[in-house]
């Protein structure tokens, strides 16, 4: 999946202008026009870098910036965006947590420039699949509903990575016994895999006995459904 990038800016001109250089360079860009928005676009899609305009309605870029640290994302790269130009500004700006601190006016192409540099240095914490708010860090080895870690176990995580990895296919049990158990006996595992979905389910779906995620196709196997 692309690397997600949050776009946080009240200007909607530059707010599209960024999100259009940012697909085109490959990149899957969430904007947010204030603060409320992108602490709502950040539960949800979990990105790995944030372009943050500090002068934002509501809720201030440098409250938000101090509001993402809090919530103990430091894997998460900022990018300050500011008219603030003097070197003190922008050396407050870095103190505050960012990783960066661009100057406005800027040219798009140079922005652009300044994200790749950035996730060269972080760019690990990108390799991520992320489906209505549930995202999972394979490299990390962590899962996360809505910014909730999950406390999954080994079994659990492969087989939920599995599914992610393969959205809206049909997995038999046998291609999961494989997943987990390669060189088992796969006749003695079915029930196996059935209890770790039962336990996945009670850990990702907000009503287990109804699941919305991880479906059962009758006389096939299970399906990992996202909108």
């Amino acid at each position: 999946m692309k690397p997600t990038i949050l776009v946080v800016e009240d200007d909607l001109m530059i707010r599209d202008l960024v999100s259009i250089y940012l697909d085109k360079a490959g990149y899957e860009a969430i904007p947010a026009a204030d603060g409320e928005a992108a602490k709502i676009a950040f539960r949800e899609f979990q990105p790995c870098l944030i372009i943050l305009d500090l002068m934002l309605p509501k809720i201030s870029g440098e409250e938000l910036c101090a509001w993402f640290r809090n919530e103990k994302r430091n894997e998460v790269s900022i990018i300050m965006l500011s008219a603030k130009t003097k070197t003190q500004d922008k050396i407050a700006g870095l103190k505050m947590g960012a990783d960066d601190y661009i100057t406005k006016p800027f040219e798009p192409d140079e922005l652009v420039a300044h994200v790749e540099a950035v996730l060269r240095r972080t760019g690990q914490f990108c390799q991520k699949i992320t489906y209505s708010g549930l995202t999972i860090q394979p490299r990390k080895g962590e899962v996360k509903l809505f910014g909730k870690t999950l406390p999954l176990t080994k079994h659990e995580f492969n087989l939920l990575f599995h599914f992610m990895d393969n959205p809206n296919m049909v997995l038999s049990r046998d291609d999961l016994i494989h997943q987990l158990y390669p060189y088992n006996d796969k006749s003695v595992m079915e029930r196996t895999i059935d209890a770790h979905i039962k336990n996945l389910r009670e850990k990702i779906e907000d009503e287990p006995s109804s699941p919305k995620r991880i479906l059962t196709v009758r006389g096939m196997g299970y399906k990992f459904v996202h909108d």
